[in-house]
């Protein structure tokens, strides 16, 4: 078992973050940003070949998730770019400059958000089946999304007390399941592809990643979407580190339309469309991702 170190760090507006690492010390930071609802919880499919690689695997609760205190102005002015802002303050307090970083799902936009706003620190960035932007143009955002999602999109556009309303009952069902429960939890999202997948340590990782985003309730889920759904406070179009982007064709979560639209949308994106995998399933390929990540490091 990999050891984990998990500690504090304190940002310049006094909130805590929750942020564990593993691997070698003076290896190439790799920031993890996990999904929606997820945490920092220790998670082997990605650290192996992480340290394999020779990469520290730095991954921190977001904000209301975990022991990460929550934003006072998430309800209001809090953008997806802010958590750039939160990833240099951790990466400060661990003593490293540059980094490279990848977001998973919901964790996407913020590895997007990293190659915008630090372009001088991240030397290549991945969203891994990330989500589009709210103001993508020409996309149908919710089109080809399974039910449970199109209903978390609409709860979130009513407004932040709907969306409490929403997540306090539906969601808080998926914070405290079991790896079993997860997968009945989410049927409408799952397509066979990630239903196998979502077994064994995979399963496990999922479970105890929702179940520890979960420990201050459902305010770090419903800030995520209320950052996810207003301008992310960055331009795509200006990046210029190196991007990826991977998806799935079978995904129901993310629809496939997203990772098309950000590929043709983020400056310079590199593209990975995968044939037959969906939301879940895709992370089995992740010595091929971080290799790929890797490969746009200019050295």
């Amino acid at each position: 078992m990999a050891h984990h170190d998990t500690q504090l760090v304190r940002t310049a507006d006094g909130r805590d973050l929750e942020v564990l690492v593993t691997g070698p010390a003076d290896g190439l930071p790799l920031v993890f940003h996990h999904g929606t609802p997820q945490a920092a919880v220790p998670f082997g499919i990605l650290e192996r070949p992480a340290t394999e690689r020779g990469l520290r695997t730095i991954t921190y609760s977001r904000p209301g998730y975990g022991r990460s205190t929550p934003r006072t102005d998430a309800a209001t002015t809090a953008t997806v770019g802010d958590d750039a802002a939160d990833t240099a303050t951790v990466l400060d307090a661990l003593g490293h400059d540059t980094f490279v970083t990848l977001g998973w799902s919901g964790g996407g936009p913020r590895a997007l958000a990293c190659a915008a706003l630090l372009p001088g620190r991240c030397l290549a960035a991945t969203s891994g089946v990330g989500i589009a932007p709210p103001d993508a143009d020409g996309l149908d955002l919710t089109a080809g999304m399974g039910p449970e999602n199109v209903a978390e999109y609409a709860a979130t556009a009513a407004g932040p007390d709907a969306l409490t309303a929403f997540l306090e009952e539906h969601g808080t069902p998926v914070l405290r399941a079991t790896a079993d429960e997860i997968v009945s939890e989410l049927s409408g999202l799952l397509p066979p592809v990630d239903r196998a997948a979502m077994t064994g340590e995979l399963g496990d990782y999922l479970a105890a990643a929702s179940r520890h985003a979960g420990s201050q309730g459902i305010v770090g889920w419903r800030d995520d979407d209320l950052t996810h759904t207003r301008a992310w406070g960055f331009d795509l179009g200006a990046i210029e580190v190196p991007t990826a982007v991977w998806q799935g064709t079978e995904d129901l979560m993310v629809p496939f339309a997203h990772a098309q639209w950000l590929a043709a949308n983020v400056a310079g994106a590199r593209a990975h469309l995968v044939e037959g995998e969906g939301h879940v399933s895709l992370l089995m390929r992740m010595g091929d991702i971080l290799d790929d990540l890797l490969s746009m490091v200019r050295r």
